[in-house]
């Protein structure tokens, strides 16, 4: 019998024990999709909030993104944004996972997710927040940095304070952070494609049931009406 595990912030704590200001919780969803962007959410917290009278607490109901029905990630979306100092999520297109491959498609993803993100907690241009220098650690679910690979590529945005990246494969079990990323982010996309699904040039491929991925439907669909302009031409799409 599976043992269900409830995320914690004791990754976190380590890491603020370290002297960082802000810790970022990464998570992708969309890797495996035939058609839309590929998705990486971004949950912030302050390392000042771990501690104190009233600590940050793990936000009740949070887990594993693929853990959870549908109506249990919509159901919690809201509290989950609150939850965090600041969230963001940042994509990349079916084009330009065709351009640049996954893994550095997923790297520019996350680095759009953690500039909005670091944008929207107040940090300036100079890197600072609340006028002094800040630092800041991430928490990458998987085994793979592909958040520092991508840093100061040409088509990378600039990030006002680049993260120090711990990778942590299952994070999304296990960091509240990390989960918390996770389900912003698959909520994020599937709301866009149930949304550009229902526009007529895509409604054969039934993307409100099966957000891009490769059901049987969805790869009927592609064999006989063809590719739309949001399908990754680069995949094996039939």
């Amino acid at each position: 019998m599976s043992v269900s595990v409830v995320p914690t912030l004791d990754m976190e704590r380590a890491i603020a024990a370290s002297g960082y200001d802000v810790i970022v919780g990464f998570d992708e969803v969309g890797r495996g999709s035939l058609a839309g962007p590929v998705m990486v959410g971004a949950a912030a917290i302050r390392t000042c909030d771990l501690a104190g009278s009233s600590p940050l607490q793990v936000p009740a109901g949070v887990a594993d993104s693929k853990m959870l029905t549908e109506h249990r990630r919509e159901a919690i979306f809201e509290e989950l944004k609150s939850w965090c100092a600041s969230w963001a999520v940042g994509s990349a297109s079916n084009t330009e996972i065709d351009d640049w491959g996954i893994s550095y498609a997923l790297g520019v993803a996350a680095l759009r997710a953690l500039s909005e993100a670091e944008t929207r907690l107040g940090i300036d241009g100079n890197g600072l927040l609340d006028g002094r220098p800040v630092k800041v650690g991430a928490i990458l679910d998987g085994p793979n940095d592909y958040i520092t690979k991508a840093l100061n590529t040409f088509d990378a945005p600039d990030v006002p304070v680049p993260a120090e990246v711990s990778t942590k494969v299952k994070g999304d079990r296990y960091c509240a952070t990390v989960a918390t990323a996770a389900v912003i982010a698959k909520v994020t996309r599937d709301r866009l494609m149930v949304e550009l699904g229902a526009q007529p040039q895509y409604e054969p491929y039934e993307w409100a049931h099966n957000k891009g991925y490769g059901s049987a439907a969805h790869r009927d669909a592609i064999a006989e009406f063809g590719p739309s302009d949001l399908h990754r031409l680069s995949w094996h799409l039939v």
